[in-house]
């Protein structure tokens, strides 16, 4: 009878029907108070998954054995309407509809960027990006400021947990890469630019631009042998802590990539190369201002941290740049 349940069960998930329910959570729609802005969160069912490829990197190999708590995550990439407030404090000023408390004027926020970090692509609804993984923990401070909610980024088996849906294929909705063109953003018809959120079809839970437009950041370091250390039973909710300013992982691959860098197992590290340009010194913790393919998307974990815990996630200080 237990091993018919565990079949039931796994099914469920493959198919992408398996909710919430057991955990009575949702998803939502999360407003910014005092203002009209607001975002979506998409639940995500805990379970377990292969993570990695056979046929992919090395970086993706072996194939093992991963369990992820449940967790929502945002349904779309963080747009710059959103982004914007964290920004510019006097754009925040002037997009709310009543004083912004001072637990929000005291967050830190990004030094302004010298040049335009839309880079020409387009703002209302399209993904913000270039920035930093310690701007987009910040921009998680200020959210959690905002709102009273933990938002932080998603480890990278969340990462691949999420995008899979189930799957065990190359993308969310098979091998076919010649379907890709339905679901994501990228060299083949993205003209070299980013595009709105959510204009491509989802995967099964939701999530929209999983594949493609822009690249997205996790929490971890990127570790090349990271799989190698997983135990043969399998792990839970592992991640790879980073220590060190680089290289930290990013998933999804973006517009200007080919169809194999959006696979749902690619692993992509972070560079140097990316602030080549920045003529500060030391450079800046903030943007990348040769990297307008990465952005981010946003994790809820179900389970709560505790204060201290939230303290040291958002208050790490930041590894100067060289």
């Amino acid at each position: 009878m237990n091993s018919r349940i565990q079949l039931i069960s796994f099914f469920l998930i493959v198919c992408g029907l398996k909710t919430f329910a057991q955990n009575k959570v949702n998803s939502y729609t999360q407003k910014i108070e005092g203002t009209s802005l607001f975002y979506d969160m998409q639940s995500i069912p805990g379970g377990s998954f292969l993570m990695g490829s056979k046929n992919g990197n090395p970086d993706e190999q072996p194939i093992h054995k991963v369990k992820i708590d449940p967790f929502w995550m945002s349904k779309m990439e963080v747009t710059w309407d959103l982004f914007e407030l964290f920004l510019y404090k006097d754009y925040e000023v002037s997009q709310s509809l009543k004083p912004v408390l001072a637990a929000v004027d005291a967050v830190t926020r990004p030094t302004k960027p010298y040049l335009d970090m839309t880079f020409g692509m387009g703002k209302q609804n399209y993904p913000a990006l270039a920035m930093t993984q310690y701007n987009a923990i910040q921009f998680c401070k200020w959210l959690y400021v905002r709102t009273g909610v933990f938002y932080r980024l998603p480890t990278e088996a969340e990462w691949e947990y999420a995008c899979r849906a189930g799957s065990t294929t190359d993308f969310y909705f098979g091998n076919d890469r010649k379907s890709l063109i339905e679901y994501a953003w990228y060299s083949e018809n993205s003209n070299k630019k980013t595009h709105p959120v959510g204009e491509k079809k989802p995967n099964v839970w939701g999530l929209y631009d999983m594949h493609g437009n822009v690249a997205e950041w996790t929490y971890d370091q990127y570790l090349p042998n990271f799989y190698a250390t997983a135990d043969g039973a399998g792990v839970k909710n592992p991640i790879a802590l980073p220590d060190k300013l680089y290289p930290l992982v990013v998933r999804g691959g973006a517009y200007d990539d080919e169809a194999k860098d959006l696979r749902a197992s690619a692993r992509k590290a972070s560079d140097p190369a990316w602030k080549q340009i920045d003529p500060q010194i030391p450079k800046s913790n903030w943007w990348f201002p040769e990297a307008p393919f990465i952005g981010l998307r946003l994790v809820r974990p179900l389970k709560i941290p505790n204060k201290e815990e939230i303290e040291a996630y958002y208050n790490k200080a930041p590894i100067k740049d060289y």
